[in-house]
C-alpha cells in the first residue's frame, strides 16, 4: 500500500438557503439564486460587497460592483416584474471583477436609450458602459445572461 496525502484546499463556506434565497460561495466568488424582493435586494449587495472585498479589492471597485450588480437585477425587474427568478454571478480575480445575472426572459434584450434629463429612470446601462465598457448580454435556453466586467486592481 502506497501513503498518499492530498493537498486539499480548505472547504469552501456552506450555503446559507432561506426561502426564495440561496447563496453559494464558489471558487473566486459567489453565486446567488434569489427572487427580487427588496429584502433578497440588500442581502444580494451585501453578498457582492463581501466577495469583492474577499478578492482583495478597494472599496471604490466594491462600490463599483455592488452598483453594476443592482443595476443589473434592476433591468431584470423591469424586463420580468417583481419576485423574479434570477441568478447572480460574482468571479474575482487579480485584475477583474465579473458579474452576470441570469433571468428568464430571453425575448427582452437589454438596449440603450438617451433619457431625457428629468427622466426617472433609464440610465442604467449607462453606467455600465461606464463602469464595465464592453459588458454583454445573450440568450441562453433559460433567457438572458448579462455579463459586466470590472477592470480593476487589487488593493495590495
Amino acid at each position: 500500500m502506497h501513503d498518499v496525502k492530498a493537498s486539499l484546499a480548505p472547504p469552501l463556506p456552506r450555503p446559507v438557503a432561506a426561502p426564495g434565497y440561496y447563496q453559494a460561495p464558489r471558487p473566486g466568488g459567489i453565486e446567488l439564486h434569489m427572487s427580487t424582493s427588496s429584502e433578497h435586494m440588500s442581502r444580494m449587495r451585501a453578498a457582492v460587497s463581501d466577495a469583492v472585498r474577499a478578492g482583495g479589492k478597494s472599496e471604490e471597485a466594491v462600490e463599483a460592483a455592488r452598483l453594476v450588480a443592482s443595476e443589473l437585477v434592476g433591468n431584470a425587474v423591469a424586463a420580468c416584474g417583481a419576485c423574479t427568478p434570477v441568478i447572480v454571478q460574482v468571479f474575482v480575480d487579480a485584475e477583474h471583477v465579473v458579474i452576470q445575472v441570469h433571468d428568464p426572459e430571453g425575448g427582452a434584450m437589454p438596449v440603450r436609450r438617451e433619457p431625457e434629463r428629468f427622466d426617472e429612470s433609464g440610465r442604467g446601462l449607462l453606467i455600465l458602459d461606464h463602469l464595465a465598457p464592453g459588458w454583454a448580454a445573450r440568450r441562453t435556453p433559460f433567457g438572458k445572461q448579462v455579463t459586466a466586467t470590472l477592470s480593476l486592481p487589487s488593493t495590495t
